[in-house]
């Protein structure tokens, strides 16, 4: 059996173990040849692609990135887009089934590719943002909550020198877990994300009430919030190739607005794509290889449609549509935890 690999949407810490994972399970287990589609679904598209032996994928667990390299392509676009174009193209490769990685956007499309042409695609979750439902963490998570944490660890010093207040901004478009669990790590006075909308005068008093304690406050903000009144979350930059806003900049509307309410100095830090680089951590290198691992292995099953995903300790296999549906969205409870902490 001949199996193709794609990574698309934005990049993540793990990307490349679960490349690693699949190719030495297909090779060990199965004797598969596997290639891989340049530039996520682009690869696809544009007929892209490349071999991916045993070889390649030498030490590449630890490794940052994708070796495949991504994109926001649609694959429903294009000369090459559609089932019936793509379906021409792996029968003409000889590929019998793809693995793609990536995050609700990838998954959508994929599901759809099977749905409405047969494709035989299986899922692996992808997303910095643990925002997939269906699984209990996505592999990237813990590795951007890590950085986020440094980040924290980092401006509170800078804050306490200065007696600033700190409004970090992070990942989340619909849901709020990496600054739920960064601010929590880091010792956040407020949490912000876009399942909780809160008005400008109830994050001033808690940061005024960081301020009389004789403290510096420190802010984490999910990219995604929205105050209370507002329809959609904060965006200047566009639509991405899924016709999405692209988000980023509410940090910068909230410490100015803090400083002006309060007198406190205060400083916006956008963290950004730097939650997305570097090495994954060790719970991330695990995670992504044994979803690898399990995607050969449903490869194998026909289990067309479908999707890796971890339940507790165990890897599952369960419906995309299942995945894609709803949000992981941070629960009330979860959030009244956090919030005892909060001023």
């Amino acid at each position: 059996m001949k199996i193709g690999i794609l990574t698309s949407g934005g990049d993540c810490p793990g990307l490349n173990a679960v490349i690693r994972g699949s190719v030495l399970k297909g090779v060990i287990s199965y004797d598969t040849e596997f290639v891989g589609f340049r530039n996520g679904w682009r690869g696809v598209v544009e007929e892209d692609l490349m071999p991916i032996v045993r070889h390649d994928v030498r030490g590449l667990a630890k490794q940052g990135g994708t070796i495949l390299g991504s994109s926001r392509t649609n694959p429903f676009e294009g000369e090459g887009g559609g089932p019936e174009k793509i379906q021409e193209m792996l029968d003409r490769n000889g590929i019998d089934a793809i693995v793609a990685i990536g995050g609700e956007g990838t998954l959508t499309a994929a599901r759809r590719l099977y749905d409405e042409g047969g494709i035989k695609v299986i899922g692996v979750p992808k997303t910095i943002d643990n925002d997939l439902a269906a699984t209990d963490y996505s592999f990237g998570f813990d590795t951007a909550v890590q950085i986020a944490t440094e980040a924290i660890d980092r401006l509170r010093t800078t804050a306490d020198s200065h007696g600033r207040c700190m409004v970090l901004e992070v990942m989340g478009r619909h849901v709020g877990w990496i600054a739920l669990h960064s601010g929590m790590a880091g010792g956040a006075h407020a949490i912000l994300i876009p399942e909780q909308p809160q008005t400008i005068e109830q994050i001033t008093e808690w940061v005024e009430s960081v301020r009389d304690r004789g403290r510096a406050p420190l802010v984490v903000v999910a990219e995604g919030f929205k105050f209370d009144g507002m329809t959609e979350a904060h965006s200047h930059k566009g639509l991405d190739a899924f016709n999405r806003p692209r988000l980023g900049g509410i940090a910068e509307l909230i410490a100015p607005m803090i400083e002006e309410r309060t007198g406190i100095e205060s400083r916006a830090t956008v963290l950004g794509h730097i939650q997305r680089g570097g090495e994954p951590t060790a719970f991330d290198r695990v995670l992504a290889t044994r979803l690898g691992m399990a995607a050969v292995d449903a490869v194998y099953d026909g289990a067309w449609g479908s999707m890796v995903t971890l339940r507790g300790t165990d890897i599952e296999t369960v419906s995309i549509a299942e995945a894609v549906g709803t949000l992981n969205s941070v629960p009330q409870s979860r959030y009244d935890e956090a919030r005892i902490l909060f001023g």
